[in-house]
Order: C-alpha cells, then sequence, then structure tokens
C-alpha cells in the first residue's frame, strides 16, 4: 500500500468503459482547478479505436480511444491511475490486467457486486506489488484542486459549494460514496475543506481499508487533521483502533460509525452495502464507536454531532498555530454545455473534424508538429513531407528517397494508357485542370495503377502464412483470382521493365531487408515459368518494397502495417505519382490546343 500522496495536479488517468458524463466531470474539474493537461488521457472501450471529442473549459479535446488495456498503457506511459466503470461481471478480470501493467499505480473499481473471491486476488496482488486498490462498489476519490475519480463530489455545483476546487487541511476517508459528498459540505462549513477525501467502497473486503488511507494522510504535511466515516459490519475500523493504539497516527483523528439504529430492529438489518450487516457487538456501530473513543480518536455522541466536534477540533488546531486557514479563491467558470445552455444564450458548439497531421493556427504551418521553416531548413523533400503527412513521422532517409523515386518512375507512362487517354479527352473538350486530372484519376483500379495495394496485401499474407511460390500461384488461381503486381501487357521475362529494376536495385542496396521482395521475385520466377509476360510489374515491385520499407526501418508495428496496408497508402502513392504525367497532359493539350476529340468511325466495330 503506498504511504504518501496518491495524486496530484498533473495525475492522469486511463479510463475503461466510456462514459461520456463521469469523464466530462473530471475536466470540467481539472478546469475549475486550473490544471494545464487533462486529467484523462486515455479511454479503453474493449472493440473500438478512434478519439472522442469533449470538452476542457473552452476547449473541445480529442482524448483517443484504445481497444485494449496494453495499448492504452504504451500510448500513455505517465498516465499511472485506471478508472474502471466495467459491469461487476467484468470488472475483475479488466482491473487485473491493469495492475499488471508496469505504468499502473492506483486502480479504481466502480462496480458493485465484485465476486469477493476475485476482489481478495485483487487485493493479493496490489498489495504484494506496492499498488493500490479503491473500491470495489466506490464513487472513488478526489484530491482537492488536483485530480479527481468519475463522479466523486457529484456536479460542479457541488464541488463550488464543497469548495473542491482548491486544497485545505483534512483528509477524510469513508466507506460511502453518497455519504462522502454529504460530508464534504459539512467538512467546508466548518474548516477550511478537504485536502484530500476517499470512499474505500461498500463491499465485504475493500482493495485498500479506512486506516489505510489514515495512515497515508498521517504522513502529508498539508493534511493536519482526519475525518473518518464508517459503517457497522466487518472489522476494517480495528486496525484503525490498533494503529492509533500503537501511536502510528499522531494528527487527531474526528471518527463516527453510522448504523447506530440497526438495535432498534429485532431482527438482523442488512443496510445499503454489502459490508453493512452487523455480524455481532464488535461489528456493531456503538463498539466501534466506543473502540475508536478509547483509543484516542474524537467521537461525537451520535451523527447530529460529527459536525461539531470536527468544528472544535479544526479550531482548536488554528488556535494551535498548527493550521493556517486557506484564503479563498475565485474557481473560473465552466460553460455551459450545448443542452443547458439553449436557455441562457452560453453555448459552446462542437467541431465536426479531426485532424492529427497539420496545423495552420499557429505563427506558420506544421506538418506532423514540424513547423514549416524547419522542413525547408533541413532540405526536406517531398519524401519528407509525404512521411510527415502520411505516416505522422519522419522516415528515414533511404526510406523518403525511395519514395521519391516511385512517384518520379510512376509520373507517367505515355499517352495511350486509360488515365492519360481520359485525361486529354476532357482537355480537349475545353474542360478545366481539375475536371481533366479527375476524369483521369477515375480509371485508377485494380486494372490500372491501383494493384499496388492488393499486390502488398497477397504477397505480405502468403510470405507470412509461409507459403511456397506455388502454393500461392496455384491458391490463388483456384480461388479464380489473377495475382496482383504480376502481369504486363508489353513487358517479357527476357525484356523487362526497367523501371522495376531501378527499384530493386535501390531497395538491395540501401533497405535493411527486402524479404518480401525477394518472395516476390521467386513468385515472378514460377510465374514465368508458366508464360512470358508474367513478369513482376512495377505495381508489385513498389507494393512488395513498400512492404519491406516499413517492416524494415522498425518504426512500425505489426498492426500499423496491416493498417497502411489495409486504408490504401500505396495506391495513395500511384495516384499522387500519376497526378503528376495527368497535369502535365492536361497542359500539353491546352499549349497546343487541340480541338474536341471525337473518336475515328474505323476504330470501332459497329456490329448487329
Amino acid at each position: 500500500m503506498a504511504t504518501g500522496q496518491l495524486f496530484s495536479r498533473t495525475t492522469q488517468a486511463l479510463f475503461y468503459n466510456y462514459k461520456q458524463l463521469p469523464i466530462q466531470r473530471m475536466l470540467d474539474f481539472d478546469f475549475l482547478c486550473g490544471r494545464e493537461i487533462p486529467s484523462v488521457a486515455g479511454i479503453i472501450n474493449p472493440g473500438a479505436e478512434g478519439f472522442q471529442k469533449l470538452f476542457f473549459g473552452q476547449e473541445e479535446i480529442a482524448i483517443p480511444v484504445h481497444s485494449t488495456i496494453e495499448a492504452a498503457c504504451t500510448a500513455h506511459p505517465t498516465a499511472d491511475v485506471f478508472i474502471n466503470f466495467a459491469s461487476f461481471r467484468s470488472a475483475a478480470a479488466s482491473s487485473m490486467a491493469a495492475l499488471k501493467q508496469p505504468t499502473i499505480r492506483v486502480v479504481a473499481i466502480i462496480a458493485e457486486g465484485v465476486p469477493e473471491s476475485d476482489t481478495k486476488q485483487l487485493i493479493a496482488y496490489a498489495r504484494s506489488n506496492n499498488k493500490v486498490v479503491i473500491g470495489p462498489a466506490t464513487v472513488g476519490g478526489i484530491q482537492a484542486g488536483a485530480f479527481k475519480i468519475g463522479d466523486t463530489a457529484g456536479t460542479i455545483d457541488n464541488i463550488v459549494q464543497c469548495k473542491l476546487y482548491r486544497p485545505g487541511s483534512v483528509g477524510f476517508v469513508s466507506k460511502s460514496g453518497g455519504m462522502s459528498n454529504e460530508m464534504y459540505n459539512t467538512i467546508a462549513r466548518v474548516t477550511d475543506g478537504i485536502y484530500e477525501g476517499i470512499a474505500i467502497g461498500g463491499d465485504v473486503f475493500p482493495g485498500s481499508t479506512l486506516s489505510d488511507h489514515i495512515l497515508r494522510f498521517n504522513n502529508i504535511p498539508q493534511v493536519k487533521m482526519m475525518v473518518v466515516l464508517g459503517e457497522l459490519g466487518g472489522r476494517d475500523e480495528y486496525s484503525l483502533v490498533e494503529a492509533l493504539k500503537q501511536g502510528k497516527v499522531n494528527k487527531p483523528v474526528v471518527a463516527w460509525v453510522s448504523g447506530t439504529c440497526a438495535r432498534l430492529f429485532k431482527s438482523e438489518v442488512q443496510f445499503g452495502h454489502a459490508g453493512a450487516k452487523s455480524g455481532g457487538e464488535m461489528e456493531s456501530a456503538q463498539g466501534k464507536n466506543q473502540a475508536l473513543r478509547d483509543a484516542g480518536a474524537v467521537v461525537p455522541t451520535s451523527y447530529e454531532g460529527f459536525e461539531a466536534v470536527i468544528k472544535e477540533t479544526f479550531d482548536k488546531l488554528v488556535e494551535q498555530g498548527k493550521i493556517t486557514p486557506v484564503k479563498e479563491v475565485m474557481p473560473p467558470q465552466i460553460p455551459e454545455d450545448l443542452n443547458n445552455a439553449i436557455k441562457s444564450g452560453k453555448v459552446r458548439a462542437p467541431t465536426h473534424i479531426i485532424s492529427t497531421i497539420s496545423d495552420d493556427r499557429g505563427e506558420e504551418p506544421c506538418y506532423a508538429g514540424v513547423p514549416m521553416s524547419s522542413i525547408v531548413e533541413r532540405g526536406y523533400g517531398v519524401g519528407d513531407v509525404i512521411s510527415l503527412l502520411w505516416f505522422k513521422r519522419s522516415l528515414p532517409r533511404y526510406c523518403t528517397h525511395f519514395i521519391e523515386i516511385c512517384i518520379m518512375l510512376c509520373a507517367d507512362h505515355g499517352p495511350c494508357v486509360s488515365g492519360a487517354h481520359n485525361t486529354i479527352v476532357t482537355a480537349r473538350a475545353g474542360k478545366d485542370l481539375v475536371s481533366s486530372l479527375v476524369s483521369g484519376l477515375l480509371t485508377i483500379g485494380p486494372r490500372f495503377g491501383g494493384a499496388i495495394d492488393d499486390a502488398a496485401r497477397y504477397f505480405k499474407d502468403a510470405y507470412d502464412r509461409g507459403l511456397t511460390p506455388y502454393e500461392f500461384v496455384e491458391g490463388m488461381k483456384k480461388k479464380g483470382i489473377r495475382v496482383p503486381g504480376i502481369g504486363h501487357r508489353i513487358k517479357r521475362g527476357d525484356n523487362r521493365d526497367k523501371r522495376v529494376e531501378l527499384l530493386q536495385r535501390f531497395a538491395r542496396t540501401h533497405f535493411p531487408s527486402v524479404k518480401y521482395m525477394e518472395y516476390a521475385v521467386q513468385v515472378e520466377t514460377y510465374t514465368l515459368s508458366k508464360a512470358n509476360n508474367l513478369v513482376l510489374n512495377v505495381d508489385g515491385a513498389i507494393g512488395s518494397l513498400f512492404l519491406d520499407l516499413l517492416a524494415g526501418s522498425g518504426m512500425f508495428s505489426k498492426q500499423e502495417i496491416d493498417e497502411i496496408v489495409e486504408i490504401g497508402y500505396l495506391n495513395g502513392l500511384f495516384v499522387l505519382a500519376r497526378s503528376i504525367g495527368l497535369i502535365g497532359h492536361t497542359f500539353d493539350q491546352k499549349r497546343l490546343k487541340q480541338p474536341l476529340y471525337r473518336h475515328p468511325w474505323e476504330d470501332v466495330l459497329y456490329t448487329k
């Protein structure tokens, strides 16, 4: 168990199982406290990825969404709190997965009804690995002016009323989340407010106990006195009694154990929490209150007297000079959400687009965070710009040089291919540049230019599965699919495409590994044994070599490589390159003042 402060103004959390309201409440609390960074670093929503838009004051921010706990912890290594909003059925498994992550230090389990055997395993693992579990069946906790978990302390109005936007001098711990809200208000009325408050949860076996947190508070210099609200059932309070008797707590403790009314009932009473059921005199509220009183805690005679003894204790510490009451500050105004602001006219409109590749709001545009001036000063080329805007990172020079070679080699392939033909016809019809370019680009597909992605997909799948060229080609044949990247209308085994040779020569010289390209060459060797025109074409060469670029650079995970191929990055390279040629054909026809194109009759077979 931790021995000091759990949270700070820089603490960040991972939020498991997306819930809009508690996350937004956390962010609103951050803004109220004047935090510079949001307390929610990432959201874990099994099966989903992307971003979730929320508000940080007046600013709308995009919080990353991850599909697994492991991915989130890797992406956000400084987030050390795991807030678990999973149901009781999966809360234990997800909490254990979080505890096993080296970056996670505190796990808060909100769900009620987590099986006790599972909770015991979580507690044992946490204690043996010096980690903290808050809950199950907890609303969480809060460090005033710094960090709060989920719905702790309720609405913003309640937080302001309880002065939780700035730290006070009181450490508070309770079993009940609902009663915590009431006590925050009580403490704020008669003291300078709380410094930290924890609701340990109402289950029979809480992940951390009342005494665990009191001992922590005792080691926090800013905490000058402690308030404890227990309840009948269990014997947790007795560990606090022993700590008081042994002198482990040297700050005033004001305590009350609720449930004294249980004696008015003739039969055993089960209160709201699973652990709130008396099992004899020791577990009764009266027995615990007396034991705490005997150990030196300040215990009122009834709950109605609780506020008074808290005030008396605080005032005495002020008189003794041990507490200098915190000066009050005015918290900022939280903007109202759209649904609540229509009547008042205070509206914050959500954005409609998320962008992660460029930003033009500052003094100069940035590509993936790199200022335009740096791009020019460092002598970056087109390949470097593509690496920033497409891959969101600076790739090694051999990678960006390869990209530039691909663009140069694919820029044009003469006026007779379908894309150039369409562009020429459109330009001669008097259409503008964009219309002429688009008419040519629309022909790019599986039969023209668009085979790069498919070649990469099929070569990667075959290589990764360990298929021999024979198994790969014959398997494709059985499916009725032509091997993408293999075959040419003009080139033959004895008249190979010079572009392919240039790409292969560059890769063999500069790439750390060319395993996918060599596999494509082996496939070509087999297909040439079938027909002399079944050569590796430029689409197949680029597709296989881009796999080697991604895998060999060491800058992409397997998941990222699969995503790049699936999204269509490689065809994007062909589209970009061929646009250069198509624009050239448009300008060429305009410059030559060519008339409207009409296809000659003799080139058409008229038949019935």
